[in-house]
């Protein structure tokens, strides 16, 4: 079953390339052995730099689900997944996930994530990206005041 599921995720990824719809990549979610979701590389066709097959085979799965868990999934991708897929993969609480291609092959055509799995270890100040917190105390204040009726949110669902 393996190689039928990682087969598929790879065809959506030469069929990414033949519709000029993104780069070279391609997703499916399984769970109890049946596909809840497909996706492919959709960053130009949608101008979306977030629209990765994985990101897509997620909101896929989703929809067709009826939830935001993903618990008791396999995801089957033609590439190992990028820092913000493997951030979503996390937060939809995936499994497994399965690739075939490697980072390396990856940033060898042209893909390369190193630079941003470096910055996510680096503090604030050190990063290419200008990042810091507001010190204003009254926007603190509200912040904190929003998070605080959350946490009192009796009809809150917890992800």
């Amino acid at each position: 079953m393996i190689n039928k599921y990682i087969s598929e995720a790879i065809f959506l990824a030469r069929q990414s390339i033949d519709k000029h719809q993104g780069g070279p990549f391609g997703a499916i979610i399984v769970k109890d052995n049946h596909v809840i979701g497909r996706g492919t590389n959709q960053v130009t066709h949608h101008n979306d730099p977030t629209a990765h097959a994985e990101i897509e085979a997620i909101r896929d799965a989703c929809r067709n689900i009826q939830s935001f868990s993903l618990e008791g999934c396999t995801l089957y991708t033609s590439s190992e997944p990028c820092p913000m897929c493997l951030s979503a993969i996390y937060w939809a609480r995936i499994d497994t996930v399965l690739f075939a291609n490697t980072y390396e092959q990856a940033s060898q055509i042209g893909f390369d994530d190193q630079f941003i799995f470096k910055e996510l270890h680096l503090a604030h100040k050190d990063k290419h990206i200008f990042i810091s917190q507001i010190k204003d105390k009254a926007i603190l204040n509200d912040a904190h005041d929003v998070f605080s009726a959350w946490e009192k949110s009796q009809s809150k669902q917890s992800y």
